[in-house]
This record gives structure tokens, C-alpha cells and sequence, in this order.
């Protein structure tokens, strides 16, 4: 039984189909993203994440007519009510951004009128509402937490080209955007990961967006599953410069260390979102005249690559986090903001989820999720205890 159970708990529900979905699917084996059909790299620098969000919450791409709609619903809910504000500016300045965007989507529930509203029409709008606002919430508090007045969305620039205004107080130039807008594209969605998995989860209850949302972004927050970009960069900082890669990799070998940005939990191969950021990151540190980030990062890949293979007899590969570390911090983003950008992006797809859950038709399950377990015992052992009153124990 002991050893059953220490199975059972070191799963991680690794390898257990849990329900079935439309709209996204990982072939980790090839290194094949696809949302509702759609390849991840056919979309990234092609649709926009106005497109992509669309696709995600309509199961299709939209025609220019859609397009312009849902563009001009996303600018109309891009501000926050005042309390917001007022809220954030009571926060101690320094609470992880993490913490405030968890903290003030279910405040926005109490200024939705339609929130209990069970029906996949509200659930659609409440949707637009969150992708709209997670990055006026995220630009806001870093302005605030800096002694700054937040800046109110301008409703003639796209969603990546706004959080950059909102964040700076001016526009960003195109190809900065641009690169932005792809990268948001790219975070989108990745089927059933631990965030998406815990929104369905409460989802299942019949909760209401907000609360399933927020539970997301709470999973989000945890080490081992957002942040690794954040402490992608944090390692280049402590490496400093390409001539001590080697003797960096060396120590990780000796100390059992790991190399953040190299492996995942699903792809046996190099992520496929790896290899489009990577040039946008080059790309970037040319135009600043500062490439030094970039070439850390591929000096890095390349010999941890080879250190793994030869001293591990194994393959290592590379994730998403490895290069949107640069790319980021070459845009000028705090390096704790790279988990809520994460999360600017994967609303749209936490969204598509919870709709799934629980309007998904023939994707969606009858009953909330309740797993079973195996209890092993604790204080007397397997089995039961007899009580003892407090004066006699």
C-alpha cells in the first residue's frame, strides 16, 4: 500500500485524461501547438491577439467585419471603475503584481450586473471584459506602485501597442508592438497546464467567471509554473556575461542544479514558441546596439544542450521562458511584470476554457471535477483512533 500510494502521489496527474476539449493540443513529442486547429507559429506575426483571442472564445477565426467589433468591445471595457484605482493605491507598493491582479479581478465582479447570470451570452461578455482589463489592471499598478498616475487606454491603438501606452505614457514604435502583439499570441493558450486546469476546476462548481479566473491567476503565481522567465533572467544577471557559460553549466552539473528555460513538463522536443521569440529577441538588442543578452541566452542553450547530452547521457530542450526573458527585459519590462504579461495573454484562453466547461456541449463534463484519494494515515497510523479526552492524553 506504501508504495502504491508514494506512486500515486508523485503523479502530478502526469499522463491521466481528465475531459475532453476543442480548443487547443500539445504534441509534445513533435512540437506541435494548435489552437482550434490553428498552428500557434502559423498565428504569431500573422493574426493579431485581437484574432487569436477571437478564435479562442468563437471556436473560429474572425472575418474583418468580426474583427472590428470585437477590436472596438475590447477598447469600450478597457477602463476600471475608480475604486480600482483607489484600491491599488492603498496597496503596500511593495505587493507582487501577482498578488494585485489576483486581488482585484473578483473585485470587478461586484461592478457587473450580469454576474450571476448563468448563460454562455454573459459568460462571452464577462470574457471580453477580463481579456480587455487584465492589462489596464497590470500597467496600472506598475505606474502606482512607482508613485505614478495610471494612464487611461487610448481606444485608437491595438491591445499589445496599449499596454505599452498605458505602462510608459506613450505609444510604442510598430515593430515593437508588433513583436509584443506575437508574443501575446503565443501565451495564449496551452491546453490543460496547471492554471487552465485549476479555472476548470472551479468552473465545474458552476461558479461564476470571476472566481474561476482568479483562482487561474492564483495558480499562476506559484513557482513551478509561472515565473520561469522572470527567473530566466534573474540567472543571465547572475551568469553576467558569455566566457562564464561554461564554468555556469559546469556547477549545475555538479550540484544537480537546473538551467531555467531548459526542459518542460510536456515537450520532448524544443518548444516550438522557443524558436520565434528567439529572433524577436536578437531583433531587439541590435536595434538598442546591445546583442549581449541575446548571445548569453544562445551560449547558454547551445552548452547546456551539449553538458546534458554528454555528462547525462539525456536531451534537454528549450521552452517558451527562455527567450521571452530577453525579449522582455529588452522592451523595457520589469522583470516581475513577465508573469502577469503571461497572464495579460492566457485569459483569453483560461476564458475559452470556463465556457468550455461549463456550456462546452459535448466538451463539457455533467458533474464538478471530484477526485478520489488514497489516505494513508497520520497521527494513529491507518487506522482510526480512539478518542482520548484532553485531560487524559
Amino acid at each position: 500500500m506504501e508504495e502504491a500510494c508514494e506512486i500515486i502521489q508523485n503523479t502530478g496527474l502526469r499522463g491521466v485524461t481528465i475531459a475532453s476539449t476543442k480548443i487547443s493540443d500539445v504534441d509534445g513529442k513533435i512540437g506541435k501547438l494548435v489552437y482550434r486547429g490553428c498552428l500557434a507559429k502559423d498565428l504569431a506575426g500573422k493574426a493579431t491577439f485581437e484574432e487569436v483571442a477571437f478564435l479562442l472564445l468563437y471556436e473560429k477565426l474572425p472575418d474583418q467585419a468580426e474583427l472590428n467589433a470585437f477590436s472596438e468591445e475590447l477598447a469600450k471595457n478597457r477602463e476600471l471603475p475608480q475604486n480600482i484605482f483607489a484600491a491599488m493605491a492603498a496597496f503596500p507598493k511593495d505587493a507582487l503584481p501577482m498578488d494585485v491582479l489576483q486581488a482585484i479581478v473578483p473585485m470587478l465582479a461586484h461592478h457587473d450586473p450580469g454576474v450571476n447570470e448563468h448563460n454562455q451570452e454573459t459568460a462571452l461578455k464577462i470574457a471580453v471584459k477580463l481579456i480587455a482589463k487584465f492589462a489596464t489592471i497590470v500597467a496600472a499598478w506598475d505606474r502606482i506602485r512607482n508613485g505614478k498616475a495610471p494612464v487611461d487606454p487610448d481606444p485608437s491603438l491595438g491591445h499589445a501597442a496599449n499596454f505599452f501606452y498605458m505602462l510608459n505614457g506613450e505609444a510604442p514604435e510598430d515593430d515593437l508592438a508588433g513583436f509584443f502583439d506575437a508574443a501575446l499570441v503565443l501565451h495564449a493558450e496551452h491546453s490543460f497546464n496547471a492554471s487552465t486546469f485549476a479555472a476548470r476546476e472551479v468552473a465545474s462548481t458552476k461558479a461564476h467567471m470571476y472566481a474561476s479566473i482568479a483562482a487561474a491567476v492564483g495558480s499562476l503565481s506559484g513557482a513551478l509554473h509561472g515565473g520561469a522567465n522572470t527567473r530566466v533572467m534573474n540567472m543571465l544577471k547572475d551568469i553576467g556575461s558569455v566566457d562564464k557559460v561554461e564554468a555556469y553549466v559546469q556547477n549545475i552539473l555538479d550540484t544537480g542544479g537546473v538551467i531555467m528555460g531548459l526542459g518542460h513538463a510536456v515537450y520532448q522536443t524544443d518548444d516550438p514558441r522557443a524558436h520565434i521569440l528567439a529572433p524577436m529577441s536578437q531583433t531587439l538588442g541590435e536595434r538598442a546596439g546591445d546583442t549581449s543578452w541575446y548571445d548569453l541566452s544562445k551560449k547558454l542553450e547551445l552548452v547546456g544542450k551539449a553538458a546534458f547530452k554528454e555528462k547525462k547521457g539525456r536531451e534537454i530542450y528549450v521552452n517558451v521562458d527562455f527567450y521571452s526573458a530577453s525579449l522582455y527585459h529588452y522592451m523595457g519590462i520589469a522583470s516581475d511584470l513577465f508573469t502577469p504579461i503571461f497572464a495579460i495573454s492566457r485569459i483569453s484562453g483560461w476564458s475559452a476554457h470556463v465556457i468550455e466547461e461549463q456550456f462546452g456541449g459535448a466538451a463539457a463534463k455533467p458533474a464538478l471535477y471530484r477526485p478520489e484519494s488514497d489516505y494513508v494515515g497520520d497521527y494513529c497510523g491507518p487506522d482510526e483512533c480512539a478518542f482520548v479526552p484532553v485531560d487524559d492524553r
